[in-house]
């Protein structure tokens, strides 16, 4: 027999005792390293290294299961399993012989409950892996994802709050705490997004965006998280599954959904693949770095070359993300699974989906497919960096794309109108600066659903909003207007309600990144209470706080229909209402000039027949709405009528 194989089933008595363990009746198992379940158990003593998925449930819509099992020479042996409703119905074996992969058939009436799956050496001996199917939660295939009722805030779990400081280094991982570093880890974790969610629901968001919290466990810069080293845990530095599922717990009692972000195109260099991969082909260029030239419009370009298109989607995005080829079927289907597994086992309201475009075409339309079908009313949202409409609109669900693509993608961030209204904001020369924005919104006829773009005043990849406007607080307060009231998800990057500055010319991470004042003990400023905040700082955090409340019950705003007028002498009009006779309107106008501009009532007939004046939401003051529009100068107004 060959010695690794032995070595392997010498291991199969710890296998049994330890798989079990930690592991509730009903519940998911954690998959952190003090915890010894086989899932996730030490090298050292554990058979199997790695069951991905660790668990999985009954019930699902699809009803195939792809195991990727991992463990010396674990390609020698045979698996079987004796389970009413369960098969197997095929065994792949690939290049290393460390993997093996096991299509299981589940059929719609398989009962909950724990079965072996046995591994037998060609003498007869074999090992034992414990494997669960859970019962899904009542209503969880029916679960509603985001929309435009909700407006969600994102944040950077390491730079919020610290609420668990013995978990800001962790042995094992290289990165260590350091807040003297930019690109340090600070420390801020789960705990501390758990301990203020009473600030962000008061502040009226409905959905929480953490950028990505599974492990990265890279030698520097890794409190990011776009570098996955392990999908299937997260990080012991923001805490574990369990507490990541008590995230979701507890939001969702401060009517909270929480959203993923996760990565397909890429991993982390020091992803536990990269040891072994399982294929030669696991990963693009896997002998020699290839970076992406970043040409996005390759893949829909009529008169692109292939190269280009190849590059696009094949180069690496840095030399500490190897890229992975989603042309493989097995690395297709692990993120497929991967992403169905976090959705069933956190409860879910949804994904956001980093750099999108970069992934092969074929696999985005089969992945958005499966997660759809998996979920008919979930939401994911997908990264496409552009200012251009018709590249954006490309990846969205009921698009008849000239090239035949077809994407069940329901939604994607609205670059284009969000950097048309941040470029207009910023302009302080111009006469009509509101003329693109305009014009952008006009554009909405090339996407299949508009409403379902999440349009955004900034987030962490980009400089401050304050600082784009030149740290002029009227201009802030229209893009925070403009946002809340246009017909797409508002999304609200943390910090931008305390007028965090940046730098703004080269692009700066760091700066676009500091701590959360408050998330540390000891702060001298602390925004969940308002301890040391300036005037200022306090009068934005309650602007954003009331407009965003306002939002949350106002379903003009929600569903309502747009009437824009083309901007005038620095102005830009539009109205939000309800076609309905008697509906609801709201009246949204901005004026750029340092002083009072007037408009002719009259140019809005179609809206404002018959109406005398309306109220200001932000001010509360009464509008006449009659033969003349007086609007205040450096303002927004948001009229109820």
């Amino acid at each position: 027999m060959n010695k690794t194989i032995a070595s392997l089933l010498v291991g199969s008595a710890f296998l049994a005792a330890g798989a079990h363990a930690g592991v509730p009746t009903g519940a998911a198992q954690d998959r952190t390293p003090s915890q010894p379940t086989a899932a996730k158990a030490p090298a050292a003593n554990a058979a199997i290294r790695h069951m991905d998925p660790p668990f999985w449930w009954t019930g699902m819509e699809h009803k195939g299961l792809q195991l990727m099992v991992n463990g010396p020479a674990i390609a020698g042996l045979a698996p079987a399993i004796d389970y009413p409703g369960v098969r197997i119905a095929a065994v792949t074996r690939v290049a290393s012989q460390n993997y093996l992969f096991i299509d299981l058939a589940i059929d719609a009436d398989a009962k909950p409950g724990s079965f072996d799956i046995v591994f037998s050496a060609p003498d007869g001996r074999s090992v034992s892996y414990p494997y669960r199917l859970l019962a899904r939660e009542q209503g969880s295939a029916e679960r509603k994802g985001f929309d435009t009722k909700d407006a969600i805030y994102q944040v950077m779990p390491d730079r919020f709050a610290n609420g668990d400081p013995t978990n800001d280094s962790v042995d094992g991982l290289a990165d260590r705490l350091d807040r003297k570093l930019g690109h340090g880890r600070h420390g801020g974790d789960i705990q501390g997004m758990i301990d203020h969610l009473d600030y962000i629901e008061a502040m009226g968001f409905t959905q929480l965006w953490p950028t990505p919290l599974v492990e990265n466990d890279m030698k520097s810069a890794s409190y990011h998280g776009y570098a996955a080293t392990d999908h299937y845990r997260i990080d012991p530095r923001y805490g574990s599954n369990d507490d990541y599922r008590r995230l979701s717990a507890e939001a969702k009692k401060h009517g909270i959904g929480l959203i993923q972000d996760v990565v397909l195109s890429h991993i982390g260099l020091n992803h536990w693949w990269m040891k072994d991969l399982p294929t030669p082909d696991w990963i693009n260029h896997p002998k020699q770095f290839v970076q992406t030239m970043h040409h996005r419009t390759a893949v829909q370009d009529p008169y692109a070359s292939k190269e280009d298109a190849s590059n696009f989607t094949t180069g690496w995005f840095g030399r500490g993300m190897p890229d992975l080829n989603q042309t493989n079927p097995l690395v297709a289907n692990y993120l497929i699974q991967n992403h169905i597994w976090w959705i069933e086992y956190a409860g879910l309201s949804g994904l956001r989906i980093d750099t999108f475009g970069y992934s092969d075409g074929a696999f985005l339309t089969e992945y958005t497919r499966r997660l759809m079908a998996e979920y008919p009313h979930l939401n994911m949202v997908g990264e496409e960096w552009s200012k251009l409409p018709a590249v954006v609109s490309h990846w969205q669900r009921g698009k008849v794309n000239f090239d035949g693509y077809v994407s069940s993608m329901p939604s994607l961030m609205d670059f284009p109108l969000a950097e048309a209204m941040r470029t207009a904001l910023a302009d302080k020369e111009s006469k009509n600066i509101f003329n693109d924005v305009y014009e952008t919104v006009s554009l909405d006829y090339l996407y299949p659903d508009p409403q379902r773009l999440v349009l955004f005043e900034g987030n962490h990849d980009m400089a401050r909003i304050y600082s784009v406007v030149g740290e002029d607080f009227a201009r802030y307060k229209m893009d925070i207007a403009f946002v809340m009231t246009m017909p797409r998800i508002p999304h609200f990057y943390t910090g931008d309600e305390l007028l965090m500055t940046s730098a703004t010319k080269e692009r700066d991470d760091n700066s676009y990144r500091h701590d959360f004042p408050g998330g540390w003990a000891g702060d001298r400023v602390n925004a969940f209470t308002g301890a040391g905040l300036t005037a200022r700082q306090k009068e934005a955090q309650d602007f954003v706080k009331k407009l965003v409340n306002w939002r949350k019950h106002n379903p003009v705003i929600h569903d309502g229909k747009l009437m824009h007028y083309g901007p005038q002498d620095n102005t830009y009009v539009y109205f939000r209402y309800d076609p309905k006779p008697g509906g609801r309107k709201v009246m949204v106008a901005f004026n750029a000039n340092a002083g009072e501009t007037v408009l002719d009532a009259g140019r809005f007939r179609e809206m404002l027949a018959g109406v005398a004046s309306g109220v200001d939401v932000l001010s509360g003051k009464t509008i006449g709405l009659q033969d003349r529009i007086r609007l205040p100068g450096k303002s927004v107004l948001v009229v109820e009528i």
